[in-house]
Protein backbone atom coordinates (compact mmCIF):
# COMPACT_ATOMS: atom_id res chain seq x y z
CA UNK A 1 0.00 0.00 0.00
CA UNK A 2 0.93 3.67 -1.06
CA UNK A 3 0.05 7.17 0.55
CA UNK A 4 -1.07 10.01 -0.93
CA UNK A 5 1.88 11.93 0.76
CA UNK A 6 4.52 10.01 -0.16
CA UNK A 7 3.84 10.45 -3.97
CA UNK A 8 3.09 13.81 -3.37
CA UNK A 9 6.80 15.63 -4.00
CA UNK A 10 7.94 12.34 -5.36
CA UNK A 11 10.38 12.54 -8.33
CA UNK A 12 9.70 11.59 -11.16
CA UNK A 13 11.53 10.42 -14.05
CA UNK A 14 10.58 9.18 -18.05
CA UNK A 15 11.36 5.96 -19.83
CA UNK A 16 14.64 7.07 -20.46
CA UNK A 17 15.58 8.51 -17.29
CA UNK A 18 15.48 11.73 -17.78
CA UNK A 19 14.09 13.78 -14.67
CA UNK A 20 10.59 15.28 -15.26
CA UNK A 21 10.01 17.14 -12.61
CA UNK A 22 8.09 16.34 -9.24
CA UNK A 23 4.37 15.37 -8.39
CA UNK A 24 2.63 18.38 -7.21
CA UNK A 25 -0.90 17.01 -7.94
CA UNK A 26 -3.03 13.99 -8.14
CA UNK A 27 -6.52 13.91 -9.85
CA UNK A 28 -9.17 11.44 -10.10
CA UNK A 29 -11.94 11.86 -12.47
CA UNK A 30 -14.93 11.26 -10.87
CA UNK A 31 -17.38 10.78 -14.02
CA UNK A 32 -14.48 8.08 -15.35
CA UNK A 33 -13.95 6.08 -12.25
CA UNK A 34 -14.30 7.97 -8.67
CA UNK A 35 -11.31 5.85 -7.28
CA UNK A 36 -8.65 5.93 -9.79
CA UNK A 37 -6.12 8.51 -10.01
CA UNK A 38 -6.50 9.03 -13.47
CA UNK A 39 -3.50 12.16 -13.41
CA UNK A 40 -0.31 13.48 -12.00
CA UNK A 41 0.25 17.10 -12.14
CA UNK A 42 4.38 17.58 -12.77
CA UNK A 43 6.12 20.62 -11.44
CA UNK A 44 8.94 21.42 -13.51
CA UNK A 45 10.09 24.54 -11.77
CA UNK A 46 9.58 27.70 -14.11
CA UNK A 47 8.52 26.02 -16.76
CA UNK A 48 4.56 25.53 -17.54
CA UNK A 49 3.60 22.20 -15.91
CA UNK A 50 2.93 18.88 -16.98
CA UNK A 51 0.29 15.96 -16.49
CA UNK A 52 0.66 12.23 -16.68
CA UNK A 53 -2.23 10.23 -17.42
CA UNK A 54 -2.83 6.90 -15.78
CA UNK A 55 -1.38 4.83 -18.51
CA UNK A 56 1.66 6.27 -19.11
CA UNK A 57 2.72 5.47 -15.31
CA UNK A 58 5.08 2.55 -15.12
CA UNK A 59 5.97 2.16 -11.41
CA UNK A 60 4.74 4.02 -7.95
CA UNK A 61 7.15 4.54 -4.88
CA UNK A 62 7.53 6.13 -1.96
CA UNK A 63 9.41 9.32 -3.31
CA UNK A 64 10.05 8.22 -6.38
CA UNK A 65 7.67 8.04 -9.65
CA UNK A 66 9.01 6.33 -13.30
CA UNK A 67 6.92 6.83 -16.65
CA UNK A 68 6.61 4.34 -19.88
CA UNK A 69 6.76 7.27 -22.30
CA UNK A 70 8.83 10.20 -22.92
CA UNK A 71 8.75 13.69 -21.33
CA UNK A 72 7.64 14.80 -25.25
CA UNK A 73 4.52 12.55 -25.02
CA UNK A 74 2.86 14.54 -21.81
CA UNK A 75 0.25 16.92 -21.92
CA UNK A 76 0.13 20.66 -20.99
CA UNK A 77 -1.67 20.99 -17.68
CA UNK A 78 -5.09 22.42 -17.95
CA UNK A 79 -7.39 22.95 -14.97
CA UNK A 80 -10.72 21.07 -15.31
CA UNK A 81 -12.94 21.83 -12.57
CA UNK A 82 -14.35 17.79 -12.70
CA UNK A 83 -11.22 16.48 -11.43
CA UNK A 84 -10.94 15.74 -8.05
CA UNK A 85 -7.99 17.00 -6.69
CA UNK A 86 -6.13 14.73 -3.56
CA UNK A 87 -4.50 18.03 -2.05
CA UNK A 88 -6.59 20.26 -2.42
CA UNK A 89 -9.97 19.11 -2.21
CA UNK A 90 -9.30 15.73 0.11
CA UNK A 91 -6.40 16.25 2.30
CA UNK A 92 -7.07 18.48 5.58
CA UNK A 93 -10.70 18.48 4.46
CA UNK A 94 -13.61 17.48 6.51
CA UNK A 95 -16.04 14.60 5.14
CA UNK A 96 -18.62 12.63 6.46
CA UNK A 97 -17.73 9.07 7.22
CA UNK A 98 -21.30 7.44 6.23
CA UNK A 99 -20.57 4.10 8.17
CA UNK A 100 -19.50 5.72 11.28
CA UNK A 101 -22.29 8.20 11.01
CA UNK A 102 -19.73 11.41 12.09
CA UNK A 103 -17.58 14.44 10.81
CA UNK A 104 -13.36 13.76 10.27
CA UNK A 105 -10.36 15.17 8.69
CA UNK A 106 -8.15 13.44 6.40
CA UNK A 107 -4.89 13.37 7.60
CA UNK A 108 -3.40 11.21 4.48
CA UNK A 109 -5.19 8.72 1.84
CA UNK A 110 -4.36 5.13 1.09
CA UNK A 111 -3.57 3.54 -2.29
CA UNK A 112 -3.23 0.51 -4.22
CA UNK A 113 -0.94 0.09 -6.48
CA UNK A 114 -1.93 -1.91 -9.42
CA UNK A 115 0.25 -3.64 -12.18
CA UNK A 116 -1.67 -3.38 -15.47
CA UNK A 117 -0.41 -3.90 -18.96
CA UNK A 118 2.83 -2.27 -18.11
CA UNK A 119 1.22 -0.03 -16.41
CA UNK A 120 0.78 1.17 -12.31
CA UNK A 121 -2.63 2.44 -12.08
CA UNK A 122 -3.33 4.30 -8.68
CA UNK A 123 -6.67 3.46 -6.87
CA UNK A 124 -7.83 4.87 -3.85
CA UNK A 125 -8.56 2.58 -1.07
CA UNK A 126 -8.89 4.49 2.01
CA UNK A 127 -8.53 7.47 4.01
CA UNK A 128 -6.36 7.96 7.04
CA UNK A 129 -8.39 10.14 9.41
CA UNK A 130 -6.05 8.86 12.82
CA UNK A 131 -2.29 9.41 14.22
CA UNK A 132 -0.65 7.49 11.92
CA UNK A 133 -1.56 9.93 9.30
CA UNK A 134 -1.05 12.82 11.03
CA UNK A 135 2.59 11.40 11.94
CA UNK A 136 3.28 10.69 8.56
CA UNK A 137 2.52 14.31 7.52
CA UNK A 138 4.34 15.66 10.19
CA UNK A 139 7.66 13.35 9.56
CA UNK A 140 7.37 13.43 5.81
CA UNK A 141 10.44 15.07 3.63
CA UNK A 142 12.45 14.54 7.21
CA UNK A 143 13.58 10.71 7.91
CA UNK A 144 12.99 8.22 5.03
CA UNK A 145 9.82 6.10 4.24
CA UNK A 146 10.96 3.24 5.60
CA UNK A 147 11.02 5.18 9.41
CA UNK A 148 8.12 6.33 9.11
CA UNK A 149 6.48 3.46 8.02
CA UNK A 150 8.05 1.36 11.13
CA UNK A 151 7.11 4.43 13.68
CA UNK A 152 3.45 4.26 12.63
CA UNK A 153 3.34 0.40 12.66
CA UNK A 154 3.07 0.84 16.90
CA UNK A 155 0.34 4.00 16.18
CA UNK A 156 -3.03 2.67 16.69
CA UNK A 157 -5.21 3.15 12.80
CA UNK A 158 -8.27 5.18 11.93
CA UNK A 159 -9.15 4.57 8.21
CA UNK A 160 -12.20 5.01 6.52
CA UNK A 161 -13.17 2.51 3.34
CA UNK A 162 -13.50 5.18 0.30
CA UNK A 163 -16.82 3.19 -0.40
CA UNK A 164 -18.02 5.10 2.76
CA UNK A 165 -16.51 8.73 2.24
CA UNK A 166 -18.97 11.34 1.19
CA UNK A 167 -17.09 14.38 0.14
CA UNK A 168 -18.35 17.32 0.80
CA UNK A 169 -18.29 20.12 -1.99
CA UNK A 170 -19.94 23.68 -1.51
CA UNK A 171 -19.36 25.27 -4.54
CA UNK A 172 -23.28 24.27 -6.15
CA UNK A 173 -21.24 24.21 -10.12
CA UNK A 174 -18.19 22.20 -8.91
CA UNK A 175 -20.86 19.67 -7.25
CA UNK A 176 -22.38 19.03 -10.22
CA UNK A 177 -19.45 18.36 -11.98
CA UNK A 178 -18.07 15.98 -9.79
CA UNK A 179 -21.37 13.82 -9.70
CA UNK A 180 -20.85 13.45 -6.63
CA UNK A 181 -23.72 11.30 -4.98
CA UNK A 182 -25.54 11.59 -2.00
CA UNK A 183 -27.25 7.81 -1.91
CA UNK A 184 -25.51 6.68 1.55
CA UNK A 185 -25.89 10.26 3.10
CA UNK A 186 -30.10 9.44 2.57
CA UNK A 187 -29.76 6.35 3.52
CA UNK A 188 -28.73 7.61 7.06
CA UNK A 189 -30.86 7.89 10.00
CA UNK A 190 -32.13 11.63 10.20
CA UNK A 191 -31.03 11.87 14.07
CA UNK A 192 -27.51 10.74 12.67
CA UNK A 193 -27.53 13.23 9.34
CA UNK A 194 -28.20 16.15 11.59
CA UNK A 195 -25.58 15.22 14.27
CA UNK A 196 -23.58 15.76 10.98
CA UNK A 197 -25.52 18.47 9.71
CA UNK A 198 -24.48 20.26 13.28
CA UNK A 199 -20.46 19.33 13.46
CA UNK A 200 -20.47 20.93 10.10
CA UNK A 201 -19.75 25.11 9.01
CA UNK A 202 -22.34 26.86 7.30
CA UNK A 203 -20.83 26.85 4.22
CA UNK A 204 -20.67 22.78 4.23
CA UNK A 205 -24.04 22.26 5.97
CA UNK A 206 -25.95 24.27 3.06
CA UNK A 207 -23.29 21.93 0.58
CA UNK A 208 -25.30 18.78 2.50
CA UNK A 209 -28.71 19.91 2.64
CA UNK A 210 -28.53 21.05 -0.92
CA UNK A 211 -26.87 17.68 -2.35
CA UNK A 212 -29.74 15.15 -0.53
CA UNK A 213 -33.13 15.16 -2.17
CA UNK A 214 -36.42 17.43 -0.07
CA UNK A 215 -37.36 14.35 1.92
CA UNK A 216 -34.15 13.29 3.18
CA UNK A 217 -33.28 17.27 4.21
CA UNK A 218 -37.07 17.43 5.47
CA UNK A 219 -36.63 14.75 8.23
CA UNK A 220 -32.87 15.54 8.93
CA UNK A 221 -34.18 19.42 9.53
CA UNK A 222 -36.89 17.98 11.90
CA UNK A 223 -34.21 16.52 13.89
CA UNK A 224 -32.21 20.28 14.24
CA UNK A 225 -32.49 22.91 17.16
CA UNK A 226 -34.96 25.42 15.82
CA UNK A 227 -31.76 28.11 15.62
CA UNK A 228 -30.37 25.93 12.52
CA UNK A 229 -33.10 24.97 10.92
CA UNK A 230 -33.87 29.22 10.79
CA UNK A 231 -30.40 29.53 9.67
CA UNK A 232 -30.32 26.59 6.58
CA UNK A 233 -33.45 27.21 5.34
CA UNK A 234 -32.90 31.07 5.23
CA UNK A 235 -29.63 30.41 2.89
CA UNK A 236 -31.77 28.56 0.62
CA UNK A 237 -33.49 29.52 -2.74
CA UNK A 238 -37.64 30.65 -1.29
CA UNK A 239 -38.44 27.27 -4.30
CA UNK A 240 -35.97 24.89 -3.14
CA UNK A 241 -36.76 26.17 0.96
CA UNK A 242 -40.83 25.30 0.16
CA UNK A 243 -40.39 22.11 -1.60
CA UNK A 244 -38.24 21.02 1.57
CA UNK A 245 -41.24 22.17 4.39
CA UNK A 246 -43.70 20.64 1.76
CA UNK A 247 -42.10 17.15 3.20
CA UNK A 248 -42.38 18.01 6.57
CA UNK A 249 -45.45 17.32 8.80
CA UNK A 250 -47.25 20.64 9.07
CA UNK A 251 -47.34 21.44 12.70
CA UNK A 252 -42.88 20.66 11.75
CA UNK A 253 -43.26 22.93 9.06
CA UNK A 254 -45.25 25.60 10.84
CA UNK A 255 -42.86 25.50 13.71
CA UNK A 256 -40.08 26.26 11.43
CA UNK A 257 -41.82 28.76 9.61
CA UNK A 258 -42.24 30.78 12.78
CA UNK A 259 -38.39 31.31 12.73
CA UNK A 260 -38.05 32.67 9.59
CA UNK A 261 -37.98 36.27 8.80
CA UNK A 262 -41.43 37.73 8.28
CA UNK A 263 -40.12 38.53 4.47
CA UNK A 264 -38.55 34.94 3.99
CA UNK A 265 -41.92 33.20 5.73
CA UNK A 266 -43.96 34.88 2.69
CA UNK A 267 -41.82 33.93 0.01
CA UNK A 268 -41.50 30.43 1.04
CA UNK A 269 -45.70 30.34 1.75
CA UNK A 270 -46.10 31.65 -1.78
CA UNK A 271 -44.11 28.95 -3.05
CA UNK A 272 -45.99 25.95 -1.37
CA UNK A 273 -48.78 24.34 -2.90
CA UNK A 274 -52.45 26.15 -2.21
CA UNK A 275 -53.89 23.45 -0.01
CA UNK A 276 -50.28 22.81 2.14
CA UNK A 277 -49.89 27.34 2.71
CA UNK A 278 -53.24 27.04 4.40
CA UNK A 279 -52.69 24.67 6.50
CA UNK A 280 -49.84 25.79 7.42
CA UNK A 281 -51.40 29.35 7.79
CA UNK A 282 -54.00 28.05 10.25
CA UNK A 283 -51.43 26.37 12.62
CA UNK A 284 -48.88 29.85 12.49
CA UNK A 285 -52.07 31.28 14.24
CA UNK A 286 -51.50 29.28 17.43
CA UNK A 287 -48.86 30.53 20.18
CA UNK A 288 -46.02 27.30 20.24
CA UNK A 289 -46.82 26.82 23.59
CA UNK A 290 -49.85 26.21 23.32
CA UNK A 291 -51.97 22.70 22.14
CA UNK A 292 -52.53 24.10 18.66
CA UNK A 293 -49.02 25.09 18.33
CA UNK A 294 -47.84 21.33 19.14
CA UNK A 295 -50.48 19.77 17.30
CA UNK A 296 -50.42 18.42 13.74
CA UNK A 297 -53.62 18.64 11.28
CA UNK A 298 -52.80 14.81 9.63
CA UNK A 299 -54.96 12.43 11.52
CA UNK A 300 -57.04 9.41 10.48
CA UNK A 301 -60.52 9.84 11.64
CA UNK A 302 -64.20 7.23 11.18
CA UNK A 303 -67.69 7.15 12.04
CA UNK A 304 -67.88 5.72 15.57
CA UNK A 305 -70.72 3.25 14.12
CA UNK A 306 -68.01 1.76 11.69
CA UNK A 307 -67.37 -1.91 12.14
CA UNK A 308 -63.30 -2.66 12.61
CA UNK A 309 -63.04 -4.29 9.29
CA UNK A 310 -64.68 -1.06 7.23
CA UNK A 311 -61.88 0.96 9.21
CA UNK A 312 -58.92 -1.57 7.94
CA UNK A 313 -60.33 -1.85 4.50
CA UNK A 314 -60.83 2.51 4.51
CA UNK A 315 -57.08 2.86 5.97
CA UNK A 316 -55.66 0.37 2.87
CA UNK A 317 -57.05 2.87 0.30
CA UNK A 318 -55.93 5.70 1.91
CA UNK A 319 -52.31 7.65 1.65
CA UNK A 320 -51.16 7.44 5.18
CA UNK A 321 -48.14 8.10 6.39
CA UNK A 322 -47.13 5.36 9.16
CA UNK A 323 -46.49 7.49 11.37
CA UNK A 324 -50.23 8.57 11.01
CA UNK A 325 -51.24 4.71 11.95
CA UNK A 326 -50.99 4.79 15.79
CA UNK A 327 -54.59 6.48 16.88
CA UNK A 328 -57.84 6.66 14.90
CA UNK A 329 -60.15 9.41 15.91
CA UNK A 330 -63.76 8.31 16.60
CA UNK A 331 -66.42 11.42 15.44
CA UNK A 332 -70.23 11.40 16.05
CA UNK A 333 -73.11 11.48 13.79
CA UNK A 334 -72.43 15.64 14.12
CA UNK A 335 -68.80 15.25 13.39
CA UNK A 336 -67.97 15.43 17.03
CA UNK A 337 -64.90 14.08 18.78
CA UNK A 338 -66.34 10.64 20.34
CA UNK A 339 -63.10 8.87 21.44
CA UNK A 340 -59.60 7.58 20.58
CA UNK A 341 -58.95 3.73 19.32
CA UNK A 342 -55.23 2.53 19.66
CA UNK A 343 -54.14 0.71 16.23
CA UNK A 344 -52.96 -2.13 18.55
CA UNK A 345 -56.78 -2.50 19.55
CA UNK A 346 -57.94 -2.45 16.52
CA UNK A 347 -55.59 -5.35 14.98
CA UNK A 348 -56.95 -7.22 18.08
CA UNK A 349 -60.86 -6.63 17.38
CA UNK A 350 -63.10 -8.65 15.50
CA UNK A 351 -63.92 -7.99 11.95
CA UNK A 352 -67.55 -7.23 13.11
CA UNK A 353 -67.09 -5.11 16.11
CA UNK A 354 -67.70 -1.80 16.24
CA UNK A 355 -65.26 1.15 16.83
CA UNK A 356 -67.11 2.47 19.99
CA UNK A 357 -66.81 -0.84 21.58
CA UNK A 358 -62.98 -0.21 21.42
CA UNK A 359 -62.45 3.35 22.40
CA UNK A 360 -60.34 4.28 25.62
CA UNK A 361 -61.66 5.49 28.56
CA UNK A 362 -61.56 8.24 29.68
CA UNK A 363 -62.38 10.15 26.50
CA UNK A 364 -59.77 13.05 26.59
CA UNK A 365 -59.32 16.17 24.53
CA UNK A 366 -57.88 19.99 24.55
CA UNK A 367 -58.68 22.85 22.94
CA UNK A 368 -55.96 24.80 20.35
CA UNK A 369 -55.84 27.53 23.20
CA UNK A 370 -54.81 24.82 26.07
CA UNK A 371 -51.08 25.99 27.46
CA UNK A 372 -48.64 23.09 26.89
CA UNK A 373 -47.92 22.37 30.82
CA UNK A 374 -51.73 21.37 30.48
CA UNK A 375 -50.94 18.92 27.62
CA UNK A 376 -47.66 17.67 29.13
CA UNK A 377 -49.43 16.93 32.54
CA UNK A 378 -53.12 15.31 30.82
CA UNK A 379 -50.19 12.72 28.98
CA UNK A 380 -47.76 12.17 31.68
CA UNK A 381 -51.31 11.88 34.42
CA UNK A 382 -53.06 9.27 31.47
CA UNK A 383 -50.05 7.68 30.61
CA UNK A 384 -51.23 9.02 26.55
CA UNK A 385 -49.41 8.45 23.39
CA UNK A 386 -51.64 10.77 21.54
CA UNK A 387 -54.27 13.49 22.17
CA UNK A 388 -56.95 14.80 19.96
CA UNK A 389 -57.23 18.94 19.90
CA UNK A 390 -60.83 19.93 19.37
CA UNK A 391 -62.73 23.26 18.29
CA UNK A 392 -65.34 25.16 20.25
CA UNK A 393 -67.80 22.95 18.32
CA UNK A 394 -65.77 19.83 19.63
CA UNK A 395 -64.94 19.04 16.12
CA UNK A 396 -61.22 16.86 16.32
CA UNK A 397 -58.95 19.64 14.06
CA UNK A 398 -55.78 17.95 15.50
CA UNK A 399 -53.26 15.24 16.82
CA UNK A 400 -50.72 15.30 19.74
CA UNK A 401 -48.67 12.57 19.68
CA UNK A 402 -46.09 11.99 22.22
CA UNK A 403 -42.91 12.65 19.58
CA UNK A 404 -44.58 16.28 19.94
CA UNK A 405 -44.75 16.45 23.40
CA UNK A 406 -40.70 15.42 23.72
CA UNK A 407 -39.55 18.34 21.57
CA UNK A 408 -41.86 21.13 23.40
CA UNK A 409 -40.09 19.95 26.73
CA UNK A 410 -36.98 20.26 24.80
CA UNK A 411 -37.50 23.87 23.44
CA UNK A 412 -38.54 24.86 27.00
CA UNK A 413 -35.18 23.17 28.42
Amino acid sequence: MLHATEILGADVHDANGGYVGRVREMFIEPAEQPGRVARLLLSRGRYSPLVARHEQVAEVQPGKVRLNTGERALEAYQPNQAWLAMRKDILDQQIIDTNGRKVVRVNDVDLHDVPLNGTTELRVFQVDCGLTGAVRRLLQGLVSPQLIRRLQEKLPPLVIRWEFVNLIEPDPLRRVKLRMTSGRLENLHPADLADILEDLAPAERQAVIDTVDEETAAEALAELDERLQAQIVEKLHPEKAADIIEEMAPDAAADLLADLPPETKQEVLAELPREDAQEVRELLRFDENTAGGLMNTEFIFVGEEATREEVIEWIRQQDVQAEQLDTVFLIDRQANFAGAVAVARLLLATAEQPMRELKAEPVLSVKPEAEDAEVFETFDKYNLRSLAVVDEQGRPIGLITVDDVVSGLRRER
